[in-house]
């Protein structure tokens, strides 16, 4: 009996040990992508852009936070863009400083919390911004001017922002441009490491909000194979380096219209995604909103399950909501139907806010909702 004990106890120690060995083997990546679905079950994180940079009454203060100061915590989720950085400025496209950027990434991760990139890249055929329509304007007055001079080979002088993603991948005139703006992102995430020089995990977001046309990388400013050959050198060049600390989001924009074929003609596939975003805010009334929400959840949960993957809306909010009780009343009976891993609100800049914050007309509102058990900020995922 007790030689049978004994040999029960070993064959427990030992599998045991065989699954802290495995645990030990997972790389950051997987660690994070096992972390938030363990979430997931628990309730959604509440994300948001640019949190410790400004807020609706204040800018660049050191230790501050719009979330803090109305619930007492911080996001689970911090949101931040690495616009700017392909051209080696010193600061992103919204004025912050990338390295006050990568000292509050450190920070955020050292409290327990979860990061996420984006990255809006200026249009490296005009040098001019990620918006199509600002570029297109730019183009037509070049156009116009040259036309005054010449009437034959307009095109061949000023380059059409359309054809921006082809003239990046493999063969493209600007091919070797954007390799060096890979270069530059991939050096910035690889520099984000905690105190102990281990590489900090995080959600990876280019390309967003591919389905509407204002980005060059957008519906109607390329081809679907262009935009697969984009998505694909990009991920190839950033996991050559960082394939074992980058969850990679792929997110479009809402519509409620797109049908499951639609919506797969640009999804890079299984193998390179590990998270089905969305990003859907409310334009226009509370019943268009409330049905493209529905809409857009549905089909990415359905998605997400065949396929074992996460979903969040990586991006979200009512720009200055009119309306106190608009995250209870509206936003939250929709979202918490569906296995919604984050939400994330976009900035509080002065006039143009998204998320908490004690200045915002929804703060009595937000602030309730935060403090039922499946609301989770940064103290609730530790």
């Amino acid at each position: 009996m007790k030689k049978t004990a004994l040999l029960t106890l070993l064959l427990i120690f030992f599998l045991i040990a065989g699954d802290t060995a495995r645990a030990a083997k997972k790389t950051p990546r997987e660690q994070l992508i096992e972390r938030m679905t363990k979430l997931q079950k628990k309730g959604y994180m509440y994300g948001h852009q640019d949190d410790p940079f400004y807020g609706i009454t204040w800018n660049w203060d050191e230790g501050r936070s719009d979330t803090y100061e109305l619930v007492g915590d911080y996001p689970a989720v911090m949101g931040f863009d690495l616009g700017g950085i392909e051209l080696a400025d010193s600061k992103n496209l919204d004025s912050v400083p990338f390295d006050r950027m990568r000292d509050e990434i450190v920070k955020h991760h050292e409290r327990g919390g979860i990061i996420t990139i984006s990255w809006h890249p200026r249009n490296p055929m005009l040098g001019t911004t990620a918006w199509i329509q600002k570029d297109t304007v730019a183009y037509n007055e070049a156009v116009e001017a040259l036309r005054k001079i010449r009437q034959d080979d307009i095109i061949k002088i000023v380059p059409d922002p359309q054809h921006t993603v082809r003239s990046i991948i493999p063969g493209g005139s600007h091919h070797g441009v954007f390799q060096l703006w890979l270069k530059r992102v991939t050096d910035f995430l690889a520099s984000l490491k905690d105190k102990k020089g281990n590489a900090i995990p995080l959600i990876f977001r280019p390309y967003h909000e591919n389905s509407g046309s204002w980005f060059w990388w957008g519906q109607d400013n390329c081809s679907d194979e262009e935009y697969l050959a984009l998505w694909n050198m990009t991920q190839d060049y950033v996991n050559a380096t960082l394939k074992e600390s980058i969850v990679w989001s792929y997110s479009p924009s809402a519509s409620g219209k797109w049908s499951e074929q639609q919506w797969l003609v640009r999804y890079p596939g299984d193998d390179r995604i590990d998270l089905l975003g969305v990003d859907a805010y409310q334009w226009g009334t509370e019943e268009a909103f409330v049905r493209e929400l529905h809409a857009e959840l549905a089909l990415i949960t359905k998605l997400a399950k065949e396929r074992g993957k996460l979903i969040a809306m990586t991006e979200c909010g009512y720009q200055n909501s009119p309306d106190a009780t608009w995250w209870q009343r509206v936003f939250k009976p929709v979202i918490e139907q569906y296995p919604v891993c984050y939400f994330l609100p976009w900035r509080n800049y002065h006039k143009e806010h998204f998320g908490a914050s004690p200045a915002a007309k929804t703060a009595d509102d937000f602030k309730a909702w935060a403090k039922q058990k499946q609301f989770l900020l940064v103290k609730d995922i530790k």
